[in-house]
């Protein structure tokens, strides 16, 4: 149960009777007291929970505790080990019905499940993959044959390539596993460093890339993927995206006005036919390597696009493995260019997604502070710089925390270790998100909401710190204060549903 406003006043006024009086014997109401303040300190703390929630508190308790005696305690493993576990997790079922408001840090063509990529894509006519020199794949439609990719092997046709086959799993197998970094063997094994996970990880992007670039596909890995997250009672999300150029059958493409376009009518078609589904915005990105040139093009870009696009362009963004990427001081002056002008562009940076301590790169959460980033992507980097974690909390920017893909990216081995885990103990804005699920072997929010939960919280965390987390996630959204409003009510709605039919 929360701690009462009044009840935390009472605590602090004991405390300081004792602290003041000399007392040397510890006295169980001091004790009591220091837990409560500190359990008002978390994430959800100061949540006032209704007696409904506080009956399915006391059932997430039972449950958690049974789960965290258990010999392989999933968050103390790396995901692709763990996944099965969780799957079988009454905690990750009853999350899975949860109501989780809004995934904030999604990108683009990472949302939708690879089977279903497999099964629904690559079977479809005039399909064609090539083999790269360094054992990757690529793949494009076309109506004719196409013609050869650099360092790449000849042009097979899967469609007639697979009519030949007497079992096409091997080669499904194959395709799959090129798709996703998800693995049955030995995930240390398989990626020893960051920097062969983080090649691995690179190289998935660019296979997926001739397929999801092709204009029907693209149409229906989008909707597919809020299908998804929306099954996974996810209601609304910010997705980080590219928008590359899209290409039809005959070789024609699709600039970005068009991309962007076709994210608004799909997003209101899916909408439509989902009525409690809120929307999605999404925010330009462009990898972290490219040149000053090519960096402030595309700001003018997003800027032209913002204004053109209003409801469904959220901002801009810099992707990249941060490590190996320019910090963004390196392009202070392209950065600059939406102020000089009284152009308003949100940033929403990536920063902190780093383990070299000291480096010009582990200085990123800083400046994305002064370039006034509307939230840090990752942000794993801050307990360790109290200056940028000071001016965050009092800016409110929020952390979009994806604890899946800092393990399987190599920051964190052991979930209870995360630094998420010490920022929720004293309620620092946090959003829980999931990056890149696809490629995690994950789906939807579920999975990484169950590390948080589990894994950052232990026992501590309660039902208050989940229903927090999900207003946080709109609170912190680059929707209106209006819509924000609009938003909490219809998640209210369906969050109180959702205990009354889980009080067992």
């Amino acid at each position: 149960m929360a701690v009462q406003p009044q009840h935390l006043q009472a605590a602090v006024c004991l405390l300081l009777c004792f602290f003041t009086s000399g007392v040397s014997i510890p006295d169980p109401r001091q004790r009591e007291a220091l837990i409560q303040q500190e359990a008002h300190m978390q994430t959800g703390g100061q949540v006032v929970l209704t007696d409904a929630e506080q009956r399915l508190d006391a059932v997430l308790l039972k449950m958690k505790q049974k789960e965290i005696m258990k010999a392989d305690f999933p968050p103390a493993m790396h995901f692709f080990e763990a996944r099965h576990l969780i799957r079988t997790s009454p905690i990750f079922s009853l999350l899975q019905m949860m109501p989780k408001g809004g995934a904030l840090h999604v990108h683009d063509f990472s949302m939708v499940d690879v089977e279903w990529v497999v099964k629904n894509v690559t079977y479809r006519p005039h399909c064609y993959m090539c083999v790269t020199d360094n054992h990757s794949i690529r793949f494009i439609f076309s109506s004719d044959w196409p013609k050869p990719l650099s360092h790449c092997s000849p042009w097979i046709h899967l469609e007639s390539h697979r009519a030949k086959m007497i079992n096409t799993t091997d080669l499904d197998n194959s395709i799959r596993g090129n798709l996703t970094l998800f693995t049955d063997e030995d995930p240390e094994a398989a990626y020893p460093s960051q920097g062969v996970v983080w090649d691995k990880f690179e190289q998935t992007f660019l296979s997926i890339l001739g397929l999801v670039t092709y204009a029907p596909v693209f149409r229906d890995y989008f909707y597919e993927g809020l299908e998804q997250f929306y099954t996974d009672n996810v209601m609304y999300l910010e997705l980080r995206a590219l928008l590359p150029e899209i290409y039809e059958l005959d070789g024609t493409t699709h600039g970005k006005d068009w991309t962007l376009k076709t994210y608004q009518d799909i997003a209101r078609q899916f909408k439509a036919n989902h009525p409690d589904f809120f929307g999605v915005r999404i925010i330009l990105t462009v990898h972290r390597r490219v040149n000053t040139s090519v960096l402030t093009e595309v700001v003018e870009e997003a800027m032209e696009l913002r204004r053109n696009f209003p409801d469904i362009m959220a901002g801009f963004d810099l992707v990249g493995r941060e490590d190996e990427g320019k910090p963004l001081w390196h392009f202070r002056d392209a950065l600059s260019l939406p102020a000089q002008r009284g152009v308003t562009l949100p940033f929403f940076f990536h920063a902190g997604e780093t383990d070299l301590e000291g480096t010009d790169v582990d200085q990123n959460m800083m400046d994305a502070l002064l370039f006034n980033t509307s939230r840090i992507g990752h942000g794993f980097a801050l307990p360790r710089h109290p200056v940028a974690k000071e001016l965050s909390r009092k800016r409110g920017v929020a952390l979009e925390v994806c604890p899946i893909s800092n393990q399987v990216l190599k920051l964190v081995k052991d979930m209870r270790n995360h630094p998420a885990a010490a920022l929720m103990a004293e309620n620092h804005p946090v959003v829980i998100s999931s990056d890149d699920p696809a490629m995690f072997g994950a789906s939807g929010l579920s999975y990484d909401f169950y590390e948080a939960f589990v894994g950052f919280g232990g026992i501590r965390s309660n039902i208050g710190s989940l229903k927090q987390l999900a207003i946080n996630s709109i609170r912190y959204s680059s929707l209106t204060p209006k819509q924000q409003e609009v938003a909490l009510a219809l998640w209210q709605r369906r969050w109180d549903k959702f205990v009354t039919n889980n009080i067992f």
